[in-house]
């Protein structure tokens, strides 16, 4: 299993941070390996609540939906995906600081079918990506 933690610090308050993060639609303007991304449900975003990305690894574009498994606002919002190929868990906690919010990103992909026969070279492209969205990340909750 690929992992990739890292935590950014951030002058919003903890409320607007939950709100921006858990709308995952937004990561289209934070991780630059998302090359789209929209909300399915028209609801508010809570439990439940679907969101299709259109993600870009090694040069290929794949389709993932996301559905919102945690919400507990303003500390906790947890994110799942599943294909045939991956399981990709994103978790995203929000500590109150004296000058903002500290949020946590906390993400793991886990390959199934022929995809675990590359699973290590998998796990050093996913910190790759991973630093590049941290950087997009810490550029947007501080803007």
């Amino acid at each position: 299993m690929a992992r990739y933690r890292t935590t950014v610090a951030s002058t919003w308050a903890p409320e607007r941070a939950f709100r921006y993060m858990a709308d995952f639609s937004n990561s289209a303007h934070w991780d630059p390996g998302v090359t789209g991304a929209h909300k399915i449900n028209t609801n508010e975003v809570g439990l439940g609540t679907k969101f299709e990305l259109l993600a870009t690894f090694n040069g290929r574009a794949m389709p993932l939906t996301y559905e919102v498994t945690v919400f507990d606002p303003p500390h906790r919002v947890t994110l799942r995906a599943q294909t045939p190929l991956i399981i990709s868990v994103d978790e995203v906690t929000f500590t109150p600081t004296d000058s903002g919010t500290d949020v946590t990103y906390d993400a793991s992909l886990r390959t199934r079918g022929w995809l675990r026969l590359v699973a290590p070279v998998v796990a050093l492209m996913f910190k790759g990506i991973g630093d590049r969205a941290r950087a997009g990340l810490a550029r947007e909750l501080n803007r």
